[in-house]
């Protein structure tokens, strides 16, 4: 049986004294979308700085792609933080935001290749982007820049894809084409994609797996299907209301692999 890209079995994370993850075990396969829901300050971000190996545990077992994070390339994972900044009046263009991708295969110092060209022009149509190929990126507006963001890390032809918020400020019509874009994404590249968010609307209907997060993982369940009253209460607190489309069936079991 083939091992999930990324692993995570009774996880503990602390700052200083405090423990802020606890009891976490979550699997991302291969060809999957996961997100990661839960409130500002539940430690969706630093649940990813676990995985991408810019943060250590004092417990459990963390494994992406088999190894343990700090020993996995930087070119097999695309990561797209938070915030993303861009140089106001800097003349780059997409193509060349994209392109840029390229470097930790090709290197700094080298020049690109007509191949490294083609596989920049790819990650663009993935994205549907590449009618503003020449356009200057801090000429778009924030969705455009995502979705180049996002045909930047795919540039690296990276085996997972590490999204942190990416639908922030976007609404709700621009939320349904980002994420139709991350399914194509899954598709047509068969990577894991993982992402945080705070909102379980609109992006339900899209992922294939929903992971409730705010200190441990209350819920681990397949997109689709409802997400107790209870467990919403400990994530997102009693007085929240959430949309969630399509929901189908059972309950949940906290911490489990589904």
């Amino acid at each position: 049986m083939t091992k999930p890209y990324i692993l995570i079995e009774d996880l503990e994370v602390k700052y200083g004294n405090k423990i802020v993850l606890e009891d976490i075990f979550l699997a991302v396969e291969k060809g999957e979308i996961v997100c990661i829901v839960g409130p500002n300050g539940g430690g969706k971000t630093t649940l990813l700085k676990v995985i991408l190996g810019l943060k250590d545990y004092t417990k459990g077992k963390v494994e992406v792609l088999g190894k343990e994070p700090k020993k996995v390339e930087k070119k097999e994972i695309g990561y797209l933080p938070q915030k993303e900044s861009t140089v106001a009046n800097f003349p780059i263009s997409v193509f060349e935001t994209v392109l840029m991708g390229r470097y930790p295969k090709i290197g700094l110092l080298k020049k690109p290749t007509k191949r490294d060209k083609e596989i920049a022009l790819e990650s663009l149509k993935l994205v549907k982007m590449e009618n503003l190929k020449d356009e200057n990126i801090n000429k778009l507006s924030g969705g455009q820049r995502q979705r180049v963001f996002i045909a930047r890390a795919l540039a690296m032809e990276p085996k997972i894809l590490i999204l942190d918020e990416p639908s922030t400020g976007l609404d709700i019509v621009a939320q349904e084409d980002f994420y139709k874009i991350l399914v194509n994404i899954r598709d047509k590249k068969k990577m894991a994609i993982l992402m945080v968010s705070h909102d379980i609307g609109v992006v339900s209907t899209f992922v294939d797996k929903i992971a409730c997060l705010n200190k441990t993982i209350h819920y681990h369940g397949k997109s689709g299907t409802p997400i107790p009253n209870e467990v919403l209460k400990k994530v997102f607190g009693s007085n929240i209301q959430i949309l969630v489309h399509d929901q189908h069936c059972k309950g949940c079991h906290r911490g489990e692999h589904v």
